[in-house]
């Protein structure tokens, strides 16, 4: 008898896409094999696509802008907005084909400059690839070593402690905002770090997300190794260990919903960024010195994200669920016009 064929579970977004466009009465045509590309014919005439997360609604120079970390940067400053101090460097190899003499020993004589720890990233993944704060010469080597592998432009940027928010902006309106929080277990006294880390990647498969972490993550280590711990310590009953400094819900963080604290502030603030950038729909990322729903004058724009999935934030729960719907059905209108 022959084997029948696993069928995948559709990504989030074909899903939600089909259920949004028959409530619209827009026909979703989304390609069989895998999911990830879709059409969507409006009764006007218009077809517009996407593929994964990428929708048809922003320009591609302006999304292919907001990719480069390093080229949007420095267009947010020179328009006056406040971003966290950087500089790029290169990969040896590609500094030798550029002939450019920014390579890792400038880069580590910058680090120094502005002050241990600071991150190191790679200026064009997304998903917190790689991201990694560093707090000596030891880990800056390796980690920067480990993103020229990823990426021939490395960023050392400047380690700020704050809040990190995530703020979606489509067209004038804050449609979403979430603080963000970093990959983080609480001991019982019994249980090792490791099976801490897989309770929770338990819970994150429950949810329907994706593998968000693996326990091989040379982040993982390095921090254990900061705290002198390792995967087989026990935590006390209480006591809580940050793993990864980034909190990027697709590398194993969790959010809390702020949108209705989100201060007009700092509404006016990613409204205008998008805006100045380019954008109809953007992802604004801003690390505060305080809280969103009170201005501060420590305020940064950590970086700007053309593409905003939120497959993982829908996954926190049934109110996250609704918002994801909400926000899709808005796009999917704007798209249209």
């Amino acid at each position: 008898m022959k084997a029948k064929k696993k069928k995948l579970k559709q990504p989030l977004l074909a899903d939600l896409f089909k259920k949004i466009g028959k409530k619209l009465g827009l026909k979703v045509v989304v390609e069989e094999e895998w999911g990830v590309v879709g059409q969507i014919i409006y009764p006007n005439g218009k077809h517009r696509y996407f593929r994964g997360t990428t929708l048809d609604i922003n320009t591609m120079g302006a999304s292919a802008l907001a990719v480069d970390k390093d080229y949007s940067k420095i267009f947010m400053k020179k328009m006056g907005y406040s971003v966290i101090p950087w500089k790029k460097f290169y990969s040896n190899s590609w500094a030798e084909r550029i002939k450019s003499d920014q390579t890792i020993e400038k880069a580590w004589l910058y680090a120094k400059g502005v002050g241990l720890p600071v991150f190191l990233k790679p200026n064009s993944k997304s998903q917190g690839a790689g991201v990694t704060k560093v707090w000596n010469k030891a880990e800056f080597f390796k980690v920067f070593k480990l993103i020229s592998r990823m990426d021939n432009v490395v960023l050392v940027e400047q380690a700020i402690i704050g809040k990190d928010y995530r703020v979606v902006v489509l067209d004038n309106e804050i449609i979403s905002a979430y603080e963000r929080v970093a990959l983080t277990v609480i001991g019982d006294g019994l249980t090792s770090v490791a099976k801490l880390l897989e309770k929770r990647q338990e819970e994150f498969m429950r949810a329907g997300r994706d593998k968000t972490f693996l326990a091989k993550d040379v982040r993982l280590q390095m921090s254990l190794k900061r705290e002198r711990l390792s995967f087989d310590s026990v935590l006390e009953k209480g006591q809580s260990l940050q793993l990864l400094s980034n909190a990027n819900l697709s590398t194993g963080g969790t959010s809390v919903d702020v949108t209705e604290q989100v201060h007009p502030f700092y509404k006016k603030l990613a409204v205008s960024v998008t805006k100045d950038m380019g954008l109809r729909l953007c992802g604004v990322d801003l690390m505060i010195v305080g809280d969103i729903a009170t201005p501060s004058k420590e305020h940064y724009i950590i970086e700007i994200n053309s593409a905003p999935g939120l497959d993982h934030y829908a996954a926190m729960g049934r109110k996250q669920q609704q918002i994801v719907e909400q926000l899709y059905t808005k796009v999917m209108i704007a798209m249209g016009k």
